[in-house]
């Protein structure tokens, strides 16, 4: 086990960027980071609220900078980890954390609800990776953690599109980590399972009563942000190849990999739920 002592040595005097770094996940991870450490840069397609935490960050003696960025937009990638080396000298890690979802069935979505998903979740990731991996390469050292989601590696009815994200950024991840090792960088995807955080209700809904749905989510159950961003962290010092939390989170992840049928009664009961709470045209 990695204590919480060997972490905090592990990340001090170290350049970090956060995509996404303005709220949940993104926001912990930043906190967690500054607090062992590391000099942050919240990235966020949200000027204000990336400020915000940066100052937030600072006002508790961490060092933390803003900068705004669309992922799905590879030239401001390029751009971020090029001024985050021009301040800093260099990049140590860099988390591909942005994502968003749409919650609904297939028969009811459109291109667009592909398409906008596919450009941030997927092609995001892509993009962040390549701009940091081109420097990472150029110092020989570097860790690119990319944010997946438990629902990359189980299926996830009504949220197939998120789903489909999700699986593509692990697939890339796990690849790449294999061209990366002898260059000197690492490569991690974590993917946690259900985190309390304002994700559900930022998600695009889809012939659904969404107030109806959030109330159906099992809240008793989701992590809290900073005991996500700790597990990932953990993750990252032990140079995992897929970080999955909690331990619940790695007990569905086992059975769906040795007794899939176990589970299969568990995905029907979702789409019965759901189809209780789906609009008709």
């Amino acid at each position: 086990m990695t204590s919480g002592r060997a972490t905090l040595t592990f990340f001090q005097k170290t350049i970090a960027v956060v995509t996404g770094g303005a709220s949940g996940i993104g926001q912990a991870l930043c906190e967690e980071l500054a607090r062992n450490g590391a000099t942050i840069v919240v990235a966020d397609i949200d000027a204000h609220r990336a400020q915000q935490v940066a100052s937030a960050i600072a006002s508790q003696g961490g060092r933390a900078e803003s900068a705004e960025v669309d992922v799905a937009n590879a030239k401001q990638m390029e751009t971020l980890a090029d001024q985050t080396v021009a301040r800093h000298g260099r990049l140590d890690y860099f988390f591909n954390n942005a994502g968003f979802g749409v919650v609904g069935e297939l028969r009811d979505l459109t291109p667009e609800h592909w398409r906008r998903l596919v450009d941030v979740n997927i092609l995001g990731v892509v993009h962040g990776t390549m701009a940091a991996y081109t420097v990472m390469v150029r110092q020989g050292s570097g860790h690119i953690v990319n944010v997946a989601s438990l629902g990359g590696l189980m299926p996830t009815p009504v949220m197939t599109p998120y789903s489909t994200t999700k699986w593509a950024v692990v697939g890339f991840s796990t690849s790449l980590r294999m061209e990366a090792a002898s260059l000197g960088v690492k490569i991690s995807v974590a993917c946690p399972s259900i985190v309390r955080t304002n994700f559900p209700d930022r998600a695009a809904y889809v012939q659904v009563n969404k107030e109806a749905y959030l109330k159906r989510l099992p809240w008793r159950f989701m992590m809290e942000p900073a005991d996500a961003a700790r597990a990932i962290l953990r993750g990252v010092v032990r140079n995992q190849a897929i970080i999955v939390c909690p331990w619940h989170g790695r007990l569905l992840w086992w059975c769906q990999r040795h007794v899939p049928w176990l589970l299969a009664p568990l995905w029907r009961m979702t789409v019965r739920e759901w189809r209780t709470l789906r609009l008709e045209n």
